[in-house]
């Protein structure tokens, strides 16, 4: 057995050298948390709050305005059942002048848009014609170059006396009652009418005699 200290020993086998200790597997990495999910915003204090704000202040005016028009609609109806609406109609009688203010053979027009007649002065005497077409109610006028009246809606024509001869009117014009007050204007009464297809003209009341 070979002293090791013994310099002229024969070398024996290097010890072993001892084991390097094996180096660590590295860690594996741990794996990353969820990352957290959004929170849903919960209906806050402030978030009621302001609605009950916004509802509020709209509130007010909203019903003012509901208010006012409900008042306003109570006044109309009121104002329309203290003042109803009436058609205003000339008078059916009036004092038409003295028969001196006519001229004989003449159609006077001057009652036509107050009282819608026209009165006719004949060596005769006087005549009252309603300016009302006998076939939808136009007015006519009187065309004193053609010595006729002409209804302007549907070509009516009538003579001078009133009678129809022309367009579709199926008969003649109408006469008012025509006589003397008692102050001595001729009076006309629109209330009392003549009919010439009823024999009506040959009525005293339809001809005032001069």
């Amino acid at each position: 057995m070979t002293d090791p200290k013994d310099p002229s020993s024969p070398p024996g086998p290097a010890p072993a050298e001892a084991p390097k200790p094996a180096a660590a597997a590295p860690a594996a990495p741990k794996p990353a948390a969820p990352a957290p999910a959004p929170a849903k915003p919960a209906a806050s204090a402030d978030a009621g709050v302001s609605r009950r704000s916004f509802l509020g202040a709209w509130a007010l005016p909203v019903g003012w305005t509901a208010f006012s028009a409900a008042a306003a609609s109570s006044l109309v109806a009121t104002t329309r059942f203290m003042f109803p609406n009436v058609l205003f109609e000339p008078p059916q009688a009036f004092k038409a002048g003295f028969p001196s203010e006519y001229n004989v053979g003449e159609i006077d027009t001057r009652w036509k848009d107050a009282f819608g007649v026209w009165i006719a002065r004949e060596p005769e005497g006087f005549y009252a014609l309603i300016a009302v077409c006998t076939h939808l109610g136009c007015s006519p006028n009187w065309l004193a170059a053609e010595n006729k009246f002409k209804c302007p809606c549907h070509g009516s024509g009538f003579y001078r006396t009133g009678v129809n001869f022309e367009g579709p009117a199926p008969r003649p014009l109408e006469r008012a009652r025509i006589v003397l007050a008692d102050d001595g204007q001729i009076l006309v009464d629109k209330s009392v009418k003549f009919q010439q297809e009823k024999g009506e003209w040959d009525n005293p009341d339809s001809f005032l005699k001069a």
